[in-house]
């Protein structure tokens, strides 16, 4: 009698512990359901639709919320490229050129990222292709990065947010930093980013002075022996071939922007210092020579405008101000700076070797900074 006794209070404490287990399993399983269909719900990261109209989204995540507001943003022209364009304000474009634009800028871009991204813009399934095509692509073309290897991104990609994959999007949907950076915190600022100005850089004017550039440059050891002028070439036509002109090619009805940025003379002190100057130069020459044999194709070099001399207008070696984001956009519209030809290209780098070659450097480095 004992025996039984003890049996059913055992399996009563068993029942008992098996309906805590349910109830805090489906509890669990209600606060995930709760807080995935939160996420849904605000999409920080445009993984499914476009902004809320009222949310104030904080956009600072390139490699997360590039892909989704190239899938899901109404737009219908684009900005491509690396760092030198964050600075670019998208109210520019609409005021100038009357496009509405969307900046999908990775700071450091390889080429890879910007294949990746233009597959996305470009992908049938967009919302901007599915309603009106897009008609300019504005494409920061950064000869350094040129010689990447074709398949390597700057940084590790999150891949789910990159792939169609709805499966792994749990990563999205549970991830305490979407729910409390990008969901609880603008909530609690009441404030978003300002569209038009994403990802703009965190200098101030007053960073951008001679003084501050100097002091924080750290100039390049000294090569010795000169990089053969062929040496760069192969490895940029690959990259041309595989990860940009595709999307050319493929479509003829975009008008292609590509603009050599205007890096400060520092810069070409590099390019001295490692002894890749006529290296550089031919593949300057090579890159605009393949992208002008087609007609949707514009090329833009701002490489020797009087600015980039004068390292008042930047923050670094090659960061310069936003004035001159909205000068090249407004060269975009007037034709300004624009090269036609091979012939034109050339007479542009003889150009930039008179500037480079005119320079007193002894002079720059002898101030005491």
């Amino acid at each position: 009698m004992g025996e039984l006794k003890e049996f059913k209070t055992i399996k009563k404490e068993h029942n008992r512990a098996k309906k805590l287990f349910f109830t805090l399993l489906g509890l669990m399983l209600a606060v995930f359901i709760l807080i995935s269909a939160l996420v849904i719900y605000v999409d920080p990261f445009f993984h499914y639709h476009a902004p809320l109209q009222d949310f104030p989204y904080i956009v600072d995540n390139q490699l997360s919320q590039n892909p989704g507001m190239a899938k899901n943003f109404t737009y219908d022209s684009c900005i491509i490229g690396s760092s030198m364009t964050v600075n670019f304000d998208t109210d520019d474009f609409a005021e100038i050129m009357d496009l509405r634009t969307v900046k999908l800028s990775y700071s450091g871009a390889y080429p890879k990222d910007d294949y990746n991204i233009l597959s996305i813009v470009f992908d049938e399934n967009t919302y901007a292709r599915q309603n009106n095509d897009v008609r300019a692509v504005f494409f920061a073309m950064d000869i350094p990065t040129m010689t990447a290897d074709t398949d390597t991104t700057k940084y590790p990609l999150p891949e789910y947010l990159y792939d169609s994959n709805p499966f792994n999007d749990v990563k999205y949907l549970l991830n305490k930093d979407v729910l409390f950076q990008y969901i609880f915190r603008p909530v609690v600022q009441g404030e978003g980013s300002d569209l038009s100005e994403i990802y703009f850089s965190w200098w101030t004017p007053d960073y951008y002075n001679i003084q501050w550039v100097m002091h924080t440059y750290e100039e390049p050891e000294k090569v010795d022996e000169e990089m053969d002028p062929k040496t760069l070439i192969p490895q940029t036509y690959e990259n041309l071939q595989v990860n940009i002109l595709p999307f050319v090619i493929d479509n003829p009805d975009t008008e292609f922007y590509f603009f050599f940025p205007p890096y400060s003379i520092l810069y070409w002190h590099n390019v001295l210092q490692e002894n890749t100057y006529e290296a550089t130069l031919n593949q300057y020459q090579f890159v605009a020579d393949e992208l002008l044999q087609y007609d949707n194709v514009h090329v833009f070099y701002f490489q020797t405008m009087d600015e980039v001399t004068d390292l008042n207008d930047y923050a670094d070696y090659s960061h310069y101000k936003p004035e001159i984001n909205r000068f090249m956009v407004e060269c975009f519209k007037s034709g300004e700076y624009e090269i036609h030809s091979s012939e034109e290209m050339a007479a542009e780098l003889t150009h930039m070797r008179s500037i480079v070659d005119g320079f007193d450097f002894e002079e720059l480095f002898s101030q005491d900074w």
